[in-house]
């Protein structure tokens, strides 16, 4: 059965959208008090924020599904209006203990590197795009979790600050944006542990953290995006299709 009036729905109503790119870190950024969903909510009625995380991938791998997640679109408004990259924690991993996820420092700026390109390459330009490093690692935590697998530690915070700084080097090379929580959440030599839930992945004060100093890279980005359909309040009661099937904008 046809909704009333749907011969005259009006335009298609376009949503922008936000992409966060990462590993496990970006994949849980969904869960309660997550980074992610935090910014969701920010952006609720503004536009979609995407969860392209995915748990264990290093950037060799991202690089080759990147192209799949974002093409080039059909007009400004199939373009992402911002894209975030965080990748690092697990291409820092030790060769000797984890061979499968670890990715040489230099192979790391140079997938960094390919990925910024293509996303330029896809109209996506620098400014919309902010870089996010590993954070620090929790050596004694993480340990605990590599005995309880039954490996030897195979990460140290040392290493993953290679990777971080190898990341820095990137954005400051493409103009973009960066987060780097590897020197923020050590800043004055404080306790980091608080931020990480088994020394690698974030805690709820980690995940708020990740937020609070993101959103400010990312608002100016975003800024301009409209409210999405009338505030409720605007929408005549006699006519409402005036209003509803008209731009989006509030």
């Amino acid at each position: 059965m046809a909704l009333p009036g749907s011969s005259s729905c009006g335009s298609a109503l376009l949503w922008p959208r936000v992409v966060l790119f990462g590993d496990s870190i970006t994949q849980f950024s969904f869960q309660q008090g997550g980074w992610g969903a935090s910014l969701a909510d920010k952006l609720v009625r503004k536009c979609d924020v995407l969860n392209r995380g995915f748990s264990g991938y290093n950037t060799r791998w991202a690089r080759i599904i990147l192209p799949r997640i974002i093409r080039k679109g059909v007009g400004n408004w199939d373009t992402p209006a911002a894209v975030t990259i965080f990748f690092g924690a697990n291409d820092s991993s030790l060769k000797d203990e984890n061979p499968k996820q670890h990715i040489p420092l230099e192979e790391y700026a140079a997938n960094l590197k390919s990925m910024v390109q293509h996303l330029s390459s896809v109209d996506v330009a620098g400014d919309r795009v902010i870089l996010i490093t590993p954070p620090p690692l929790c050596e004694a935590a993480w340990a605990k979790q590599c005995l309880e697998q039954g490996h030897k530690l195979n990460r140290l915070n040392a290493v993953v600050g290679e990777y971080a700084s190898a990341c820095l080097q990137v954005a400051q090379d493409f103009g973009t944006d960066v987060l780097d929580l590897w020197t923020l959440m050590q800043k004055d030599n404080q306790d980091f542990s608080s931020y990480l839930s088994d020394g690698l992945h974030l805690s709820p004060k980690g995940n708020a953290f990740v937020f609070s100093h993101l959103w400010p890279l990312l608002e100016p980005k975003v800024s301009s995006l409209p409210l999405l359909l009338p505030y409720w309040k605007d929408v005549p009661e006699a006519a409402p299709e005036a209003s509803l099937l008209g731009h989006g904008d509030a």
